[in-house]
């Protein structure tokens, strides 16, 4: 494995960095203590920033020489409404919020990078630096960019990097094509006409429609989509009734959808509303059918992917950079990469065995209670951006479709 001598050096600083931020957890577009941690410490390394884009976002700006070329770093800073398990030193201090997916640890790991960018300086062009608050269920790339982000600092392309949990540590996974899925919900409202349950003849039971639509859904996924084009149609929630003798006026459905791509979404949910709309139809039932777009499909650009891991195995070796398996998770970095080339790659955090003593007893996952951020991985995570940054801004520009 090859590291930056530097980063290895301040890693110890660096992680104390990310435990007081794993200590102080503050939940999307919530992120004023991060931001200002983020901000003093860029200030501190002299570089530049911009405050303020999705309400606390910041931007690093490093410049180098002439070139006008520019490329994107982003790490995500919120933690989650998930009350922590952990009862090491730095555990929540904050009931119901915790840093249960590792953001705190890609505000490390970026920030290191930040640090030896700055210090160093060998490339030529301009690095940005993007601390993108709101990644979970609040949309925060999406938000930066309609206030400007791209256009106030213009880049070629956007590289984003997440822990994945049970893959070693020392392993990167990345691949062209979809990283993770889109992220979508449903809610449906059945309207029938209530009445005795002992009587059905004389209402309308929503109930039983609801049953017949959950059932013709799947078709969808069987018989309308293409069998090699991944989907999900998953209904989670079914509310009607309040009473055994009481045939009720309405039932809801609600769920989710995932796809990989942006076709499939809109087939599925085109099938979803005639299904939904014809079921009720055949029953007399009326039909309130509202599905929300959240998270469009991540999907990685193949010259940058291919581009990354090449950059990638130059520091862990070839054997190390996994082919990337698409999650059906959702992540708002698809935003940026709908707006710009890039790039979104998995770090192993290893199997949890990293964890200090008292821990919560539950799995090291994402989302989970027990969940910490590997420490480890802070010098190789910015090992691979300034590698990265460096590479991109040095070497020739990158061909769409450009091989590994």
């Amino acid at each position: 494995m090859k590291l930056i001598d530097s980063l290895v050096t301040q890693a110890a600083g660096i992680a104390a960095v990310r435990r007081d931020l794993h200590a102080h957890p503050e939940l999307c577009f919530e992120e004023v203590r991060t931001a200002d941690v983020v901000a003093a410490k860029l200030t501190e390394w002299g570089i530049p920033i911009h405050r303020g884009l999705g309400t606390t976002g910041v931007v690093g700006i490093v410049k180098n020489g002439t070139s006008e070329r520019a490329v994107g770093l982003r790490a995500d800073m919120d933690a989650l409404p998930v009350t922590e398990l952990n009862t090491f030193e730095h555990a929540s201090q904050h009931h119901g919020k915790m840093h249960a997916c590792g953001h705190d640890g890609h505000t490390a790991m970026l920030l290191a990078a930040a640090q030896h960018l700055a210090k160093h300086r060998n490339f030529d062009g301009t690095v940005y630096l993007i601390f993108q608050p709101a990644e979970e269920g609040g949309g925060g790339a999406r938000e930066m960019i309609k206030e400007g982000l791209f256009e106030q600092f213009p880049m070629e392309a956007v590289f984003g990097m997440h822990n994945w949990p049970g893959m070693k540590a020392g392993q990167f996974a990345v691949s062209p094509g979809p990283a993770m899925a889109s992220s979508n919900e449903f809610t449906i409202r059945i309207t029938g006409k209530g009445g005795h349950a002992a009587l059905p003849h004389t209402g309308i039971d929503p109930v039983p429609v609801a049953c017949e639509m959950v059932q013709a859904f799947q078709t969808i996924i069987t018989r309308n989509k293409k069998p090699t084009d991944p989907g999900v149609i998953s209904v989670t929630m079914i509310h009607g009734g309040e009473a055994s003798n009481v045939i009720p006026d309405s039932c809801e459905i609600k769920g989710t959808v995932r796809t990989f791509s942006l076709e499939v979404l809109d087939l599925i949910e085109s099938r979803m509303k005639t299904v939904a709309e014809h079921v009720c139809a055949a029953h007399e039932a009326e039909c309130d059918f509202r599905f929300h777009r959240n998270y469009p499909p991540t999907i990685n650009s193949a010259a940058e992917a291919n581009f990354a891991r090449r950059v990638m195995a130059g520091i862990v070796g070839a054997d190390n950079v996994l082919v990337q398996e698409p999650a059906m998770t959702a992540e708002d970095f698809a935003f940026m990469l709908l707006a710009r080339p890039g790039a979104y790659a998995f770090i192993g955090n290893g199997d949890g065995s990293h964890r200090a003593m008292h821990h919560g007893g539950g799995p090291c996952l994402l989302h989970n209670a027990s969940y910490d951020f590997n420490d480890d991985l802070i010098p190789l995570g910015a090992t691979c951006w300034v590698q990265l940054a460096e590479q991109f801004l040095n070497g020739p520009k990158l061909a769409e479709g450009s091989a590994a």
